[in-house]
């Protein structure tokens, strides 16, 4: 009974304080909802930061795995307006050599993700280092041939965007480079390799991409065809990412947004009733438990598309409304996220211990597009 009293006064207090009357009589609310948020994503973010700190890289500093995460810190740290986080994203990046992947797979999309960090810390800076290494690898990327086969095979994907996650990592870094220096050309090879990929990948049937081309005649254990979670999550969010960085006169940029409401539509339709997609999208029941890497990317990316007048809001706020709270319930106390999918090319199972920089990633970006949707 007397906790349940600390409750009543406590909720009381808080309507109180979430309302005020301003000189003129006229009332006001204070977003406390926001604060919340706020602590939510600073307990991830410093669970994570610590757990670098503490136990190191599996992998090299500038991978894809935690450039993902470097974004998702940046922007919260834009967000909190908490400079120690945009210094944290400068240590890592320094920490990089503003290096852009490594030599022997120089165009490698998931290799220059972390180029985007680097453009953005440019445009904070303007130190020219910071942005050297990443334009002159754009630069060999158009003097080269753009015509091989997007087929799975032959370590293709070190030349080519012929995976489906190839579209969060590069096209957005691309085009946010082209912003930061003036130059088009960079947008005019994303735009070509874009629409070279989503040729190849795109089932237009399903509003769907394909992982690669090893999946486009398998079939889930229910006879539907094979569609990753995370992967289809990946374009998605990369969608939004590219329609922020595109000038809203570029030629083909209609096309992007005709893609992204047609994604988003599928997309939505396939979320459980837990507020998660699974790894697997048409074979939910397959792959049972939840996933918190897929659900971040789709939750971020339609709150974008909300918050920009892409996506009808009395439609889609229900889902990422629902998506949001099953996120929220993923992340320990002490501030790790769980159900993260591992490192992969397909569905798997999770559990509440699988976590990655790069799930955090998505999770903080999802949740600084949350704080923005009213």
């Amino acid at each position: 009974m007397i906790k349940v009293l600390k409750h009543s006064l406590l909720y009381v207090f808080l309507f109180f304080i979430s309302s005020c009357v301003n000189a003129a009589g006229k009332q006001t609310t204070v977003p406390a909802v926001n604060d919340s948020l706020k602590q939510l994503l600073r307990k991830v973010a410093d669970w994570q930061i610590n757990s670098l700190d503490r136990n190191g890289y599996k992998w090299a500093v500038n991978e894809w795995v935690y450039s993902t995460y470097y974004l998702g810190l940046f922007e919260t740290g834009e967000f909190l307006k908490e400079p120690d986080y945009i210094s944290k994203t400068r240590y890592y990046a320094e920490k990089s050599s503003w290096k852009v992947g490594k030599e022997n797979r120089r165009f490698f999309a998931d290799d220059y993700l972390i180029g985007d960090l680097y453009s953005k810390l440019y445009n904070k800076y303007h130190d020219p280092t910071m942005i050297a290494d990443f334009q002159q690898m754009a630069d060999e990327l158009i003097a080269r041939k753009t015509d091989e086969s997007l087929e799975f095979k032959n370590m293709n994907v070190f030349r080519v965007w012929a995976w489906c996650d190839a579209m969060f990592m590069g096209p957005p870094s691309l085009l946010t480079l082209a912003n930061v220096t003036g130059q088009n050309k960079y947008r005019l090879l994303m735009d070509s390799l874009w629409w070279k990929s989503y040729d190849y990948l795109y089932d237009k049937k399903e509003h769907l991409y394909y992982r690669d081309s090893r999946f486009f005649e398998k079939r889930e254990k229910n006879g539907e065809k094979v569609f990753w979670g995370r992967g289809n999550g990946w374009v998605l969010s990369g969608l939004a990412r590219v329609l922020e960085a595109m000038p809203v006169n570029f030629p083909s940029r209609k096309k992007y947004e005709v893609l992204f409401k047609d994604m988003a539509a599928r997309i939505a339709g396939l979320q459980q009733t837990d507020g998660m997609w699974r790894a697997s999208l048409l074979s939910p029941e397959t792959y049972p438990s939840r996933e918190t890497s897929g659900t971040g990317l789709y939750c971020y990316a339609l709150t974008w598309g909300i918050n920009h007048g892409f996506l009808n809001k009395a439609k889609y706020k229900p889902v990422v409304s629902k998506a949001w709270r099953a996120l929220r319930s993923c992340v320990q106390p002490d501030g790790k996220l769980g159900f993260v999918q591992k490192i992969g090319d397909q569905a798997e199972i999770t559990t509440d211990q699988d976590t990655d920089a790069f799930g955090v990633g998505a999770f903080l970006l999802a949740g600084t597009e949350i704080a923005n949707l009213k």
